[in-house]
């Protein structure tokens, strides 16, 4: 069989099973030999579709010629075509990053908005849910990637190479099956024109190099060694499913969420065999990088409130555990509550409820809980309800976290004690500490919400108006 027939034998047994009726197909064009073919394969299965394409202004006239010819081919085939041009050499320099690394993450995020744009089907008013990006890569990028992996340092997902249906980016690389020299010869065979980057010819860059220079010199010693690595990467593929399900059956043994934390007993994950492959696999999902790991196991041993953090999360030991929360804004948020204010919504979940009351219409027993008769709360409610005598109080309040420095005057004393102090006679772990909220009147703390309030806003005999805030 030829390509043609091949590919369409591939597409209609492996890939159409992965998509609905009536969804867009988004081609990625650059004009290249790879992309080209991958037009005229769909364009001669008359599948439906739509060309994309990136102009990274690096190649100055090239680059337009590329525009141009991209442009004109989408006539040719009578479809429509998104072109977007980049200024990548400012990304790169202004998020400090390679211009093959800047160039991928513009043309990525793109890609993703025509997908999320609702395209019409043949000028009619109905839109379609569903689109996928199709991309030119072929048998020998997915050799190259290989290879590339393994000499940078990889794990086995990495010399797994690419896979032809990527579900969560909604992106299918149809191309991948077949080599360069058989899409060569079909541009060939069918007279296609195609346009040449000058800069693949440049070994500049690294991928360039493996492809021009490490592969060639491997193949001129081992001439079977493509097909060697494509076995080698179905056989990787098997044991990378079979480590994923060793994987999971360790997590799901270890791991205890609790609310947007994860909690995971130190002593059973020092158990845990390869200790070091298996926090690897728990932490890389948090920012964490592969450096870390040692980190991590150090921490089993640390002291209790230890803790090691990535750019989003923090792995702290916390009395036996690991607990992996991730990283509150620095600044906390500051909130005013004026006077005539009903409800205060200040946090994932949390809502302040504030009610002005009379003395005596205020319930007998949750009044004794909270007034100078008992100096600790003993109830759940009790602890999520502050009673504040209204004489003592001075609007606006202030809602915020608290702070270093902090402190009040705990129900029942007349002392002043620091919130620090307090937290550790309270037994708070280091991430209840970090989710404490006080609220202040006049620069003094009236209550810590959900622990105590303030000796000097407590009710007596003599108050009238009560100021009710329940959490």
């Amino acid at each position: 069989m030829n390509l043609s027939e091949q590919f369409n034998e591939h597409f209609k047994k492996n890939l159409s099973i992965y998509f609905p009726a009536n969804c867009k197909f988004i081609i990625a064009v650059s004009g290249g030999v790879d992309s080209i073919v991958l037009v005229d394969l769909f364009a001669k299965m008359n599948i439906d579709f739509v060309i994309a394409h990136c102009n990274f202004k690096l190649r100055g006239e090239e680059s337009e010629r590329d525009e141009n010819f991209v442009r004109a081919l989408s006539v040719k085939h009578s479809k429509e075509i998104f072109v977007k041009q980049f200024d990548t050499n400012k990304y790169a320099a202004e998020n400090k990053l390679s211009i093959q690394v800047a160039a991928r993450e513009l043309r990525y995020s793109w890609f993703k908005e025509i997908q999320n744009s609702k395209f019409k089907i043949q000028n009619t008013s109905s839109s379609i849910p569903n689109s996928y990006l199709i991309t030119a890569h072929h048998c020998n990028d997915n050799i190259e990637t290989v290879l590339f992996n393994f000499f940078r340092g990889t794990g086995i997902q990495g010399l797994t190479g690419i896979s032809a249906f990527d579900k969560e980016r909604k992106m299918v690389r149809p191309l991948l099956p077949f080599k360069k020299e058989a899409i060569l010869q079909y541009a060939k065979t069918n007279d296609l024109s195609y346009v040449e980057d000058s800069s693949n010819a440049s070994n500049k860059y690294t991928r360039n190099s493996f492809r021009n220079q490490i592969i060639p010199l491997v193949v001129a010693h081992f001439p079977q060694v493509e097909e060697n690595i494509l076995s080698n990467i179905n056989r990787l593929n098997d044991v990378e499913e079979l480590y994923q399900q060793g994987i999971e059956k360790h997590k799901n043994n270890l791991i205890e969420q609790k609310g947007n934390e994860l909690h995971i007993p130190i002593l059973k994950l020092k158990k845990s065999k390869p200790l070091h492959t298996i926090i690897w696999e728990i932490i890389k999902d948090f920012d964490f990088t592969a450096a870390q790991t040692n980190e991590i196991v150090k921490l089993l041993d640390a002291n209790n409130g230890s803790y090691v953090q990535s750019a989003s999360h923090r792995i702290i030991n916390n009395r036996n555990w690991l607990i992996i929360t991730s990283i509150k804004e620095e600044n906390a948020h500051h909130f005013i509550i004026e006077k005539e204010d009903k409800e205060i919504a200040f946090d994932t979940g949390k809502i302040l409820q504030i009610h002005s009351l009379q003395y005596d219409d205020v319930n007998k027993e949750l009044s004794q809980q909270l007034n100078n008769k008992h100096q600790t709360p003993n109830t759940k409610q009790a602890n999520e309800t502050a009673l504040l005598d209204l004489a003592n109080i001075e609007f606006p309040l202030l809602l915020r976290k608290w702070k270093q420095g902090d402190y009040f005057y705990p129900l029942g004393m007349n002392k002043k004690q620091k919130l620090s102090k307090f937290f550790i006679n309270q037994k708070l772990s280091l991430i209840q500490k970090e989710n404490v909220w006080v609220i202040e009147s006049n620069k003094r703390i009236a209550w810590v919400v959900g622990y105590r309030i303030d000796n000097r806003f407590k009710i007596t005999d003599t108050t009238k108006d009560i100021m009710k805030i329940s959490l």
